[in-house]
């Protein structure tokens, strides 16, 4: 064991190309022998060190701050119908938020040494039948790995704040542009762009702040706003009672705290991961959920309820131009607006790159090889590449309106199952650890937090069925408002329908059977490559082989 190992509380096990924390190494033989299949665990990380404790706080800060707290307040007020609701969903959006970050951390203190979150937790949960999670998993992570919609909103405020028209190609321009930039940054070095994303969720922590001191300016009547109060008499006045609305509200809020999982896709990149997901994860949605409550006390205080609630701009823009009155204010906020989309753009290219990195090296993705080395520059190429192409296409190639916002909408559904599935899936791997007698680790969270979490997850897969206010094709499409849903569930069934042809049917039919073959590559990274044994070798090959795939002496 090198010193460095020992420095940071860490046991290599040789054989199997394992590491763990030392407190922690009865895991290993729990993972050992209750899950074989999926993604080795690499022994030292071969994207380095570079995530540390400030880096975990504004990975998660970044994600989940992006536009939505300078539109979102608006659009929340006109489904609940009072500023005094409106205030308590931010609230519930937190608690939200809270239950499935206990899920999260719990999952950490189990796999500390796997990046990528929801694939390696649920590799880990769901171990049988073999490969049919990863497989299904891998297919809507490639399929939905774009982020075109940060990268429009992104190009239309920068626009906005330079003074030029929008036309759709010199937005589509921009945006390709811009996100280009930011993958190559990403490519180069990890270690800059993670400074990059740390500068400026800074920034937009700054920018709260500023808002929400501004509101309290102004309600203590030190600004032009005649009435600061005004919004807070009869704070309930007109709280609807109509379902639909306050469920719709529920969403918003809920996906505007979406983010604080974030570090956990680079946990393998971290130092002591358990102990610092376990102070700071906390910290970060915290911190983000004290600067929601008070930049919508700002508004409130600034700006009539009427005109948050009618009015299509953004909620912040009017609070400016309500507390400084003039247009280089609101100009100064495109600008702030941009670089809070920028960086939730940067913290989502990093993140979901280890994600398809991890599914890649779980051997479901074709070339495994590919998506886990880190050459040349010790950065995950193969998952940036993809998600740029991806990325432009989608920025490109839709006609914008229904077919641009049907694509935006795809990519939150099969999201919101995994997320149920990870959830009941805690319960099984607790279940397998106790029968193996292993030892409590040092975060679990309640039953009732789980209990409360799985019903969230059931909410957020129940709601999108429900018909909108305006009908069957009142949503924000012209044709039927569910169809993301049911395309969503249908990418689902495809991945399953694929998982039986190539894993259950070929091999029956062409007699042999699939195993893993452990890859090492000369940077340091593993991967898992599912290889096709004939059946009248599979003796062979299991006497030569590990559960892991890696080679071993042949058992005379």
């Amino acid at each position: 064991m090198s010193s460095e190992d020992e420095k940071h509380g860490r046991v290599v096990n040789e054989k199997a190309s394992y590491v763990v924390d030392t407190v922690s190494e009865d895991d290993l033989h729990f993972e050992d022998a209750a899950v074989t299949n999926g993604a080795p665990i690499e022994k030292i990380s071969p994207l380095g060190y570079h995530v540390d404790w400030i880096t975990v706080v504004f990975l998660n800060i970044s994600k989940m701050i992006g536009t939505g707290v300078f539109t979102t307040p608006g659009s929340i007020l006109k489904a609940v119908g009072s500023v005094g609701l409106s205030l308590i969903f931010w609230v519930i959006g937190y608690i939200f938020a809270a239950s499935s970050l206990s899920v999260y951390l719990e999952y950490a203190t189990y796999f500390p040494h796997r990046s990528g979150a929801e694939v390696a937790y649920l590799e880990k949960a769901y171990p049988r039948p073999k490969f049919l999670l990863p497989t299904a998993f891998a297919v809507q992570s490639v399929l939905l790995s774009f982020s075109s919609s940060n990268a429009i909103v992104l190009a239309n405020y920068l626009l906005v704040a330079a003074g030029t028209p929008q036309t759709t190609w010199n937005v589509r321009g921009v945006a390709v542009g811009v996100f280009t930039g930011l993958v190559i940054i990403c490519i180069i070095s990890t270690r800059w762009s993670l400074r990059l994303s740390n500068a400026i969720g800074l920034v937009k922590v700054i920018t709260l702040i500023f808002i929400s001191i501004t509101g309290l300016v102004v309600l203590g009547g030190h600004t032009r706003v005649k009435d600061p109060h005004a919004n807070f008499r009869n704070s309930f006045a007109g709280t609807t009672s109509n379902g639909n609305g306050l469920a719709t509200a529920l969403v918003k809020v809920n996906f505007a705290y979406a983010g604080f999982e974030n570090a956990f896709n680079v946990i393998n990149e971290v130092r002591n991961p358990v102990k610092t997901m376990k102070r700071y994860a906390p910290i970060s949605l915290t911190i983000v959920f004290v600067l929601y409550f008070f930049a919508n006390i700002a508004y409130f205080a600034a700006i009539p309820k009427e005109s948050i609630r009618t009015s299509k701009e953004l909620t912040a823009s009017l609070f400016f131009t309500a507390v400084f009155g003039n247009s280089k204010a609101v100009t100064a906020l495109s600008v702030l607006v941009a670089i809070s989309s920028f960086g939730n753009m940067l913290a989502v290219i990093i993140g979901s790159s280890r994600v398809i990195r991890e599914c890649g090296r779980q051997g479901v993705l074709p070339y495994p090889r590919f998506w886990a080395s880190t050459w040349p520059f010790n950065t995950p190429l193969g998952p940036y590449l993809l998600k740029w192409i991806l990325t432009v296409i989608v920025i490109i190639a839709p006609p914008a309106g229904d077919a641009f916002n049907f694509i935006v909408d795809l990519q939150s559904y099969p999201a919101n199952v995994f997320s149920f599935l990870m959830t009941i899936g805690l319960f099984f791997v607790r279940r397998r650890r106790q029968s193996i007698g292993a030892p409590k680790t040092e975060f679990r969270a309640w039953n009732v937090v789980l209990i409360f979490s799985l019903a969230v997850n059931v909410y957020l897969l129940a709601l999108p069925w429900v018909p909108p206010a305006g009908g069957i094709y009142g949503g924000d499409v012209s044709f039927f408002y569910a169809t993301y849903c049911i395309v969503g569930l249908g990418i689902l069934a495809i991945s399953g329908l694929a998982y039986v042809l190539v894993v259950l049917v070929l091999p029956r039919w062409g007699n042999y059977s699939i195993r893993q073959f452990l890859e090492k590559l000369p940077d340091g990274a593993q991967a898992t490559r599912l290889v096709k044994v004939p059946n009248a070798e599979l003796a062979e090959w299991d006497a030569t082989h590990n559960e892991h795939g890696e080679v071993i002496a042949r058992k005379d």
